[in-house]
């Protein structure tokens, strides 16, 4: 509404007026030379006029690994094997993780069956006692630039693959069968969370879109406390922070069952 009284105040004029209450709908206008042109509200303008939620996208896969490494990219070169915050791997070894999981999360949607009772059979093991179990591990040899590559491309393979895989496709987690935004948004908050870690461990500076944080808060984690900074409630829902009146956690696990499915089991 604001949008149309600026540009109606601009010299556009009011050709058709289809909005509705709940915010759907348009506005049609004509600039000064009649070009017709039509105006809308947001997605996000949307979901909070209609009460609904805004899902978890590929694009929001992308986003946040892109973040996360342009981030990383400014660590110094000799902290990468120092501990990645409150964790016990090291920084390169907690990328090395994050880069396994949003393979193991891309990989669990590729088989034209996706199974519905383990993970797709690749061997993850440790590069050393201790260690993360990974299926994908950087060359060392390619240094701390090579180390985000392998990040960059299990990222852009999750994001391909819950773009491309139709939203009716369930898969095996360990936390619960899942759908491709479920996939999506475990990696988004895999990616947040860990890259939290490593800004500590690294001595950078970290603090993701609180937009972005919200869509993965209301897809995986429904007991988490609304409005507030929504990246200390990510952090919070975690284990890696307190809120006030809320003492920090030290077990936790998200909910990445398709929303449907979480319904149900609340209903019941």
């Amino acid at each position: 509404d604001e949008e149309v009284e600026r540009l109606l105040a601009l010299g556009a004029t009011l050709v058709g007026d289809h909005r509705r209450p709940n915010g759907r709908g348009w506005a049609t206008l004509a600039d000064p030379e009649g070009n017709e042109f039509c105006v809308e509200c947001g997605a996000a303008e949307r979901a909070a006029l209609s009460g609904t939620r805004l899902p978890v996208t590929a694009d929001d896969v992308t986003t946040a690994v892109r973040l996360a490494v342009d981030v990383l990219a400014g660590a110094p070169a000799d902290r990468w094997d120092e501990p990645a915050g409150s964790l016990t791997w090291t920084c390169w070894e907690t990328v090395e993780h994050l880069s396994d999981d949003l393979f193991a999360y891309a990989v669990q949607l590729g088989p034209r069956t996706p199974p519905l009772d383990g993970e797709v059979p690749y061997r993850w093991a440790p590069d050393r006692q201790g260690g993360p179990h990974n299926a994908v591990f950087a060359d060392r040899a390619a240094g701390p630039a090579g180390l985000l590559a392998t990040l960059e491309a299990s990222g852009a393979l999750l994001a391909s693959m819950a773009r491309t895989t139709p939203p009716g496709v369930r898969s095996y987690h360990g936390y619960g069968i899942s759908d491709p935004e479920g996939f999506a948004a475990m990696g988004v908050v895999e990616t947040l969370v860990h890259t939290h870690d490593l800004a500590e461990g690294l001595g950078l500076e970290w603090a993701p879109p609180a937009a972005l944080c919200d869509r993965a808060l209301a897809r995986l984690f429904p007991d988490a406390p609304a409005g507030g900074d929504r990246w200390a409630a990510l952090l919070w829902a975690t284990g890696r922070a307190e809120l006030p009146g809320r003492p920090r956690r030290t077990a936790w696990r998200w909910d990445g069952r398709p929303l449907e499915d979480q319904t149900a089991s609340s209903a019941g």
